[in-house]
């Protein structure tokens, strides 16, 4: 391969020597204190001589950067190792990553308990939105927003959590032990022993396969789902409504609480069947049991706990009349048990009465229906009978303490833990109709009705909340939407069970269409029922997966704002309360980038106090695996889902949308036209297998959801789904989903002045001009649009959170590294159009927003980027030695050929956790 030209770095040597002086002492003390332990394992494991390889490499990759050395050095060293040794060198680096990551996480939570210490109101979290909000709302209008208040996260099985789940349990014990070490108040045995252990985790995690030898289940999904809500969701809900409830009045705890349950959990996973034949009815039924099973134990357990400690006598204060009257009912119905409690707790009713809540939900869990709950509101009447009692014998704190908390929990959560969710492909149905009519149904249709049946025995035994909602992927029609009811009718007849069937929409054409298919949905009876029953309530899910991989992020993320836009005009003119549910991935390439940020882009008026999304795989764990994390992300979600809520917030943004949609609109077209002009060539496709580990990544096993629709090679994008086609585009340092054909876009508009006016290549006299590849540093930008640009960044929510985003996926791109990859494919035409257009996109990004390097006002990111680069550098150069013998050979031994492949799997594994996100 011939040695790449050295390319303007946004990173130089003096950056980086920065970046490195730069990081906080506590953090640059646990990243070495990890990667000394780390060391020692690796040596003793493997011998000083893997070590000392490791540290070459590892020199050599800085090096590199530096320009002290080639790249073609670089890898001339990486391939004169054995397989086995990159093997061992991979593994390596990549546990090096899960470490610097844990130390990046507990500094992270440290900044936020340190910043909830220091200051009187956090930037972006409750507090601060209601208190903006008391200065921009009436009373009666605060009243309201916050009686509205909806925030829906959606947790999905979507393959995109790179690790093993025992790499994430090794990954949670090494915290355990990190923090133990780290507390300041531990004396010199203790943090010895911390210290031993620490070394211990490491050395297991070291041990621990980092690959899965078998495909997960759906079932397996579900209980790695599990995890967050035990070790985090269930204990930090009600921290945010006391939050909430303390911002919005003094003397939280004291008095009836303003705060209401606002999070509602749901999921897909168990119940999103479109493209995976392993979710079955079955599935399904298994699913909300083990949710089941999760959450009674957790209110078992919280009632179990608080009742314990309720030991309020009534010497000092009589239970109220109703509860006395309840415990004489209780006394009837469950003689032994009653009297076994008040032996336990004589003269304290409220303790009785709380364990005698706890032993019904434990018969609950158990199914013993003599004594278990029927209904999630048949546990909440019997709370708030005891926190009424509690209020009459003037106990406020013990009644709207822990009792409330656990009160929110039962709302946010019920009996189910969260809404299971139903999806599956328009096609699917309308091939079962056509079966049912003809007499002869298959067995997917079959699949079909005993869905809708499971649904059916979900409402019967935990609520109609628990499963009501079936969404249809490529709704095309309303004939979509009524094909569900009439499926309902052929399963279950007269009790067909109740369903919100929910639009999806994904192609740019289906998302131009989406008005006119909400307004035929009014049309269907099954939606006239429910819209009846639930005040005209109405649901609309926007896919930014598909369709960003289809148009391109910039075009694709304008189409989806203005679809919002006319959705939320819609929703006016037909008094229908609409509540637009956003299908994220965590990748920039699939809508990902900073929740709140995002919220507060959304179109006016489509919002209103209702926000729901989708969390994917390795962002499930990101945001809710630790409770802090978990709590400052939906303060900062929450925050901007009422801060985007209020008029002068829609009217801010509404008169921006205004102003620059003209700039917006030659943005978008002339960046489709570039993205296509690439994407849909002949041979791109084929081009782009053999550039990236795209077949390999299917070997991960990061699911139980096929990587791709159909068999065999993918022959167009429509073949691939967007979660490999943004991962493999990661692994190869491109990063492509998240900026191509922006460039383009943005040249179109700095370029013109009018609509009138093509956009033409000027001089050096003021305007813009086409970038050749590695050209980007040539001349300043400047154009006759230039300046509009750069006042739509300045004051077009959108347009910014467009540019920043794109701004984060450039600065995780690697030219230099990405041009090897490009190499691969044997098209350099190919090759050269990605680097012209991330030239020319870096280039208008940095004029337009200001900056002279990116990330340059995203301190903290910038510098994470900067001290990764060259590690992650080490796993690409791996990555490539084991890629190009496998392009480059059709005819390998099959041992060798397995040695090779699991390099290339290590080694994206390495890179997945390097630069943080997958799909």
């Amino acid at each position: 391969m011939a040695a790449t030209a050295p390319q303007p770095a946004d990173r130089t040597p003096a950056e980086r020597h920065s970046a490195v002086t730069e990081m906080p002492d506590e953090l640059r003390a646990d990243v070495r204190m990890l990667g000394e332990l780390l060391g020692r394992v690796i040596a003793e494991d493997g011998g000083p001589d893997l070590l000392a390889d490791v540290e070459r490499l590892r020199k050599a990759v800085i090096a590199a950067r530096r320009h002290e050395i080639s790249v073609d050095e670089v890898a001339a060293m990486v391939a004169g190792w054995s397989i086995d040794r990159s093997v061992q060198i991979a593994r390596s680096f990549t546990c090096y990553f899960h470490l610097v990551n844990l130390a990046e996480e507990h500094f992270r939570i440290r900044t936020l308990r340190s910043r909830d210490a220091n200051e009187a109101m956090l930037p972006e979290s409750l507090a601060q939105a209601v208190s903006e909000l008391k200065h921009d709302l009436k009373p009666d209008e605060l009243t309201r927003l916050i009686s509205e208040l909806e925030f829906r996260p959606v947790l999905t099985a979507h393959p995109t959590e790179a690790r093993r789940r025992a790499i994430v349990t090794a990954i949670q014990r090494i915290s355990v032990q990190l923090a133990e070490y780290n507390t300041p108040e531990r004396g010199a045995h203790e943090r010895e022993e911390a210290h031993r252990r620490l070394m211990e985790e490491i050395d297991l995690l070291w041990r621990t396969a980092q690959l899965r030898h078998t495909k997960l289940d759906p079932l397996d999904e579900v209980r790695t789902a599990m995890s967050a809500f035990d070790e985090t969701l269930f204990r930090t809900v009600p921290r945010i409504y006391r939050s909430l409830d303390a911002a919005l009045a003094e003397g939280t705890g004291t008095r009836e609480p303003q705060a209401r349950a606002f999070i509602r959990y749901g999921s897909w996973i168990g119940g999103d069947r479109d493209g995976n034949p392993n979710v079955t009815a079955r599935v399904t039924r298994e699913a909300v049991l083990i949710q089941a099973e999760h959450v009674l134990t957790a209110l078992e357990n919280a009632a179990t706990r608080i009742g314990r400690t309720l030991t309020a006598s009534a010497l000092y204060g009589p239970p109220s009349g109703e509860l006395r009257a309840a415990l004489a009912t209780a006394s009837d119905d469950h003689p032994e048990l009653i009297s076994e409690l008040g032996m336990r707790s004589p003269r304290e009713p409220h303790r009785q009465w709380l364990l005698f809540l706890a032993a019904r939900i434990a018969a609950t869990r158990r199914r013993d229906l003599d004594l278990a709950y029927r209904s999630p509101d048949e546990l909440l009447r019997d709370l708030r009978i005891c926190q009424s009692s509690l209020v009459s014998t003037g106990a406020t704190r013990q009644a709207y303490g822990e009792i409330q908390h656990l009160i929110w929990q039962v709302e946010t959560f019920g009996f189910h833990l969260a809404e299971l969710e139903v999806r599956q492909h328009s096609q699917v149905h309308a091939q079962a109709l056509a079966e049912i009519k003809a007499g002869t149904p298959s067995e997917r249709t079959e699949e079909v009705l005993a869905t809708i049946r499971m649904i059916g025995w979900i409402q019967e035994r935990f609520g109609v909340t628990a499963c009501s909602r079936y969404v249809v992927s490529f709704t095309r029609s309303a004939d979509d939407i009524a094909a569900v009811y009439e499926l309902a009718e052929h399963a279950l007849g007269g009790r067909a069970p109740l369903l919100d069937v929910v639009p999806l929409f994904e192609s740019g054409e289906d998302l131009a269409n989406s008005a006119d298919v909400l307004t035929g949905m009014l049309l269907v009876p099954g939606v006239q029922r429910r819209i009846a029953a639930n005040g005209r309530r109405l649901e609309v899910m926007l896919g930014y997966s598909d369709s960003a991989k289809e148009l391109g992020p910039a075009a694709a993320t304008l189409k989806l704002y203005d679809a919002q836009a006319e959705l939320a005009a819609w929703a006016r003119a037909n008094d229908v309360r609409l509540t637009l549910f956003h299908g994220r991935g965590g990748a920039l390439g699939r809508g990902g980038g900073p929740a709140n940020r995002a919220v507060l882009a959304q179109a006016p008026g489509s919002v209103a106090g209702r926000f729901k999304v989708t969390e994917q795989g390795e962002v499930i764990f990101a945001r809710y695996g630790h409770p802090a994390i978990a709590l400052r992300h939906i303060e900062q979600v929450t925050n901007a889902v009422l801060l985007a809520s209020t008029p002068s917030v829609e009217a801010r943004t509404a008169d921006a949308a205004a102003r620059y949609r003209r700039l917006a609109e030659r943005v978008a077209s002339a960046s489709e036209s570039a993205y296509r002009s690439l994407t849909e060539a002949p041979g791109f496709p084929e081009w782009f297998g053999l550039v990236s580990p795209l077949e390999e990544i299917g070997s991960l096993r990061l699911g139980s959801r096929p990587a791709r629709r159909g068999l065999g090679a993918p022959k167009s994008l429509d073949d691939l789904r967007a979660i490999p086609w943004v991962f493999s585009w990661a692994q190869t340092r491109v990063n492509l989903p998240g900026w191509y054909g922006l460039g383009s876009g943005l040249l179109s508009a700095a370029n013109t002045t009018t609509p009138a006016e093509d956009p033409a290549p000027q001089d050096e006299t003021g305007t813009a001009a086409q970038v050749e590849p590695g050209t980007a540093e040539a001349s300043p930008v400047e154009g006759p649009g230039l300046d509009e640009l750069r006042r739509a960044y300045r004051e077009w929510p959108l347009f910014a959170s467009l540019l920043d985003n794109a701004e984060m996926s450039l600065a995780k791109t690697d030219r230099q590294i990405a041009s090897r990859y490009l190499a691969l494919g044997g098209r350099q035409d190919f090759a050269d159009q990605v680097l012209a257009e991330y030239d020319l996109t870096r280039k208008l990004v940095l004029a337009i927003t200001g900056h002279s390097r990116l990330l340059e006002s995203r301190r903290v990111l910038s510098l994470a980027v900067q001290l990764r680069d060259p590690y992650v550098d080490a796993l690409s150069h791996l990555q490539l030695r084991a890629l190009s013998a496998l392009r480059a050979e059709e005819h390998l031994p099959d041992d060798e050929r397995e040695r090779l492949e699991t390099l290339l799997l290590l080694s994206v594994n390495g890179v997945a956790a390097g630069l943080q996100n997958t799909g």
